[in-house]
């Protein structure tokens, strides 16, 4: 029987605030925890990451690990995947959530192997077995045409969790916890890699990864002309804009709009679908929308079968009518 015991948060941090994967992570970890009855914990590393303990405890966590160490500054696998060895095997929770982010798919199996245990990747829900009390973890498979549930005989069980597929902590300033510094014990000396320079990504308006709503062009919408429609829409609903691997290849529009296995993985809460045929890999990368809507011209299109509602006809005819009716109803 392990002797690990509760559920311990991953929390990453940007520009001085806790991302919003972690706030998500903070409150799936806090409804495993209140299932098995253990304590949720948080760990923050980097540098200058132990203002934000308090807010993590707010956010749902009994108790906050912080190494802050300035050889944490920038993110780098060597350091940051031996700090969670030191704190997990110190801490030996049961289960160790990570965000479906650059740093937790590059952390989580690392971490795995050192702690000689299994880590899911990708994860769009979490819950715990009422009879094992082991953590079940469903993930998309076959590039998004089905759904499997894992569940690990080791311990700790390591998850990394998609963006939006879990709901967020809710914040509360009254909650009380205890947070525990905790040395990083590094040298500078083994570190290989150095960061020399941070290019910022320029975005208009919102990001794809945190736009409520995306409307998404692919091949049948013909040009770059088709995608400046889509804009206007997008705008009014203070959403953005996002692309089949087509449309990005024959450059309509930037390649970072690119939704799919090969792009980016979102979960808005409306996903329009123009012109868009449904093909698996792309599908894999908006499935976890709350509710999609496609408008193709082509009945049988596959993206007709994972959308909540459809459209068949031109999309030069039916997305303006749409559209229009969306400016009605919103002008008033």
């Amino acid at each position: 029987m392990s002797d690990n015991k509760g559920v311990m948060v991953y929390g990453e941090v940007a520009e001085g605030k806790l991302n919003a994967i972690t706030t998500e992570l903070l409150g799936c970890g806090r409804k495993l925890a209140n299932d098995l009855g253990e304590e949720l914990s948080a760990v923050l590393t980097g540098s200058g990451v132990s203002s934000l303990a308090q807010e993590a405890i707010t956010l749902g966590a009994n108790k906050v690990y912080v190494v802050d160490d300035a050889l944490l500054t920038d993110y780098q696998t060597d350091t940051y995947v031996s700090v969670m060895e030191k704190v997990v095997k110190q801490v030996a929770p049961q289960i160790v959530l990570l965000g479906q982010t650059t740093i937790g798919r590059d952390l989580a199996p690392r971490l795995a192997f050192r702690l000689e245990t299994a880590a899911t990747l990708d994860c769009t829900a979490l819950e715990i077995d009422s009879d094992s009390k082991r953590l079940l973890q469903t993930k998309p498979v076959y590039g998004g045409n089905a759904q499997a549930v894992y569940a690990c005989e080791s311990d700790p069980q390591i998850a990394t969790v998609r963006t939006k597929a879990v709901t967020a902590a809710v914040r509360d300033d009254s909650r009380s916890g205890e947070v525990v510094t905790i040395e990083s014990g590094l040298d500078a000396s083994p570190i290989a890699t150095k960061v020399l320079e941070k290019v910022k990504e320029e975005v208009e308006g919102i990001r794809l990864e945190d736009a409520p709503v995306v409307i998404a062009g692919g091949r049948g919408v013909g040009g770059p002309e088709g995608f400046a429609q889509l804009e206007e829409l997008a705008k009014l609903l203070k959403g953005a804009v996002g692309a089949s691997r087509p449309a990005c290849d024959n450059n309509w529009i930037i390649e970072n709009a690119q939704v799919g296995l090969t792009g980016k993985i979102i979960a808005p809460d409306l996903y329009l679908a123009v012109g868009i045929s449904g093909a698996s890999q792309h599908m894999a990368g908006c499935s976890g929308a709350k509710a999609i809507v496609a408008f193709n011209k082509d009945p049988e299109a596959n993206i007709f079968k994972m959308a909540d509602y459809g459209i068949v006809g031109d999309w030069k005819q039916t997305f303006p009518a749409f559209a229009a009716k969306v400016k009605e109803l919103t002008s008033g």
